[in-house]
């Protein structure tokens, strides 16, 4: 497994990581059995993944709870990140504690603002970050779903940021004109997660009514979808057609779909590390594949291209979800 750097920060994680959203069980992703989310993270330090990202807004905190109990005896073995909901200063060390506490560790690898809140003053969230990371309760800062403008303003605190986590598929490209570079720029890891775009890119839909409802709340559906909240029109077709090209080109690669969106998505330049969310020894198997795949140079631009005229469409916003520009 290749280990890349996180930022500045000296910290090494593996170029794929174990999403841990579903863990714990909740209403988004339904039942999660502690069984099946200990074996995936004893068998994937073994395969040498090292990385797990969980957050307290993932179902209430038991996301955390059962990645504790799944590490237990091995909590040395592996990288932690977790996710602040509300960076604000008043209270980002109790909430700490208490991701601490339900992670069962004295510390947190990598602790990150999980979405940018403007009403808060960067400079203060920073502040108290740094403080936590002087005070040995968190190795490293980082921010999640930051656009430019709110990186560069958390950069100009003089905070060290070790990463940024960010939406990046090739259905979802938008990072790559602005964001990514400016990452690039100030050795910024990125953390892409929804590398297959909550199973779209499994290529197991062929029309978006076949898709759940809460599977179809992004900016690339129509704003009539029942859980739809971006207020824009959408590009349904775009997607469909740009689906059918990645199609053709993974039967003539011979590959799953989704091991080879996977594969592009690891490959691609400022990309520390590919979240995948991984349920049981299946998925882990299948997602594992993924490492012995390398797309040749031809391929990768063959995607680039079919998946061109879809980010183009859609722009430059890497706010998937709500249609509100992150800056």
């Amino acid at each position: 497994m290749e280990m890349r750097t996180c930022g500045k920060s000296g910290i090494e994680i593996s170029s794929m990581g174990i999403g841990c959203w579903s863990y714990g069980g909740g209403d988004y992703w339904g039942p999660q059995a502690q069984s099946d989310v200990t074996a995936v993270a004893n068998a994937a330090l073994d395969a040498g993944i090292n990385f797990f990202d969980t957050a307290e807004g993932y179902n209430n905190g038991r996301s955390e709870e059962a990645l504790a109990v799944a590490l237990k005896g091995r909590r040395h073995e592996a990288v932690i990140g977790t996710k602040v909901s509300k960076p604000d200063p008043a209270t980002i060390r109790e909430r700490c504690e208490a991701s601490l506490q339900r992670l069962q560790t004295d510390y947190v690898d990598i602790y990150m603002i999980h979405w940018p809140h403007d009403e808060i003053a960067i400079e203060e969230s920073m502040a108290e970050l740094t403080r936590l990371q002087d005070d040995g309760l968190i190795r490293a800062i980082g921010v999640s779903n930051f656009g430019v403008e709110q990186l560069t303003a958390a950069l100009e605190t003089g905070a060290s940021i070790a990463v940024n986590q960010l939406c990046y598929n090739l259905l979802s490209r938008a990072i790559e004109p602005e964001l990514l570079p400016l990452c690039r720029k100030h050795d910024v890891g990125i953390l892409g997660y929804m590398p297959l775009l909550q199973g779209i890119l499994t290529g197991q839909y062929k029309r978006a009514e076949d898709i759940p409802p809460v599977h179809s709340r992004f900016r690339h559906f129509r704003e009539d979808r029942e859980q739809a909240s971006h207020g824009e029109a959408g590009a349904e077709e775009e997607m469909f057609e740009t689906l059918e090209a990645i199609r053709e080109i993974a039967e003539t690669e011979q590959v799953p779909m989704a091991r080879l969106a996977i594969a592009w998505a690891m490959a691609r330049p400022g990309i520390t590390c590919m979240l995948v969310g991984t349920r049981n020894i299946n998925e882990l198997t299948e997602n594992l594949n993924v490492i012995e795949y390398t797309p040749s140079a031809d391929v990768i631009d063959r995607l680039d291209t079919v998946t061109a005229p879809l980010l183009e469409k859609m722009g430059a916003n890497p706010d998937y979800f709500t249609g509100a520009r992150i800056h």
